[in-house]
C-alpha cells in the first residue's frame, strides 16, 4: 500500500498541508471555551445506564432494522400464506385426480363386465354352432351311406334284366 504513493506526493512532504491556509486552533479564541449547546445530558454509548434510552444516531438504525424486520416478517407471512394456498391447490388437484381415476376404474369395470357378457354369449353361440355342425356332419355321413346303398340297389336292379340272359342264369325245368 505504501508503494502506491510516489515520493513526489505532497502528503509525504508536508503532513499538515491542510493547515497551510493560515488557520490554526490558536487563531480561534472560541476554540478552547466549552459551553454545552443542548440542555440534554450526555449519555453513555455502551447502553449500560438505561436500556430504553437511545442516541439520536441509533434511532434511525433501530427504526431501519425494525422496518427491515417488519418487511422480512411480512414477506415470511406472505410466503407462508402462499405455500399454504399452493398446498391446498395441490391437495385439491390430487383429490380431483384420484376421483377421476376412481371414475375410470368404475367405467372400466362396467366395460369389462359388458365385454365378458358378450364373450360368454359368443362362446355359447359358438358351442351351439359346433354342435349343430357335428350333427350336420353325422347326418351327411348317414345320408351318403344311404345314397351309396340306394345307388348299389339301382345298379343291381339295372343289371338284373341282363343277368337272366346269361346262360348260367337259365333256370332249367326239371
Amino acid at each position: 500500500m505504501l508503494s502506491a504513493l510516489s515520493s513526489s506526493d505532497p502528503l509525504l512532504l508536508n503532513p499538515f498541508s491542510a493547515l497551510d491556509g493560515g488557520f490554526t486552533p490558536w487563531d480561534c479564541p472560541d476554540f478552547f471555551t466549552f459551553e454545552p449547546t443542548s440542555p440534554n445530558p450526555v449519555t453513555s454509548s455502551s447502553g449500560s445506564d438505561d436500556p430504553n434510552q437511545t442516541h439520536a444516531e441509533e434511532k434511525p438504525a433501530s427504526e431501519e432494522s425494525n422496518r427491515v424486520a417488519s418487511v422480512m416478517e411480512e414477506r415470511k407471512r406472505r410466503r407462508m400464506i402462499s405455500n399454504r394456498e399452493s398446498a391446498r391447490r395441490s391437495r385439491m388437484r390430487k383429490q380431483r385426480h384420484l376421483e377421476n381415476l376412481r371414475n375410470q376404474v368404475n367405467l372400466f369395470r362396467i366395460e369389462n363386465r359388458d365385454l365378458n357378457n358378450g364373450l360368454q354369449f359368443l362362446l355359447h353361440c359358438c358351442n351351439r354352432v359346433r354342435t349343430e355342425n357335428d350333427w350336420l356332419r353325422n347326418e351327411r355321413t348317414m345320408l351318403r351311406q344311404k345314397l351309396s346303398e340306394i345307388n348299389q340297389m339301382l345298379v343291381f336292379q339295372q343289371l338284373q334284366p341282363f343277368s337272366s340272359a346269361w346262360p348260367c342264369n337259365i333256370i332249367t325245368p326239371e
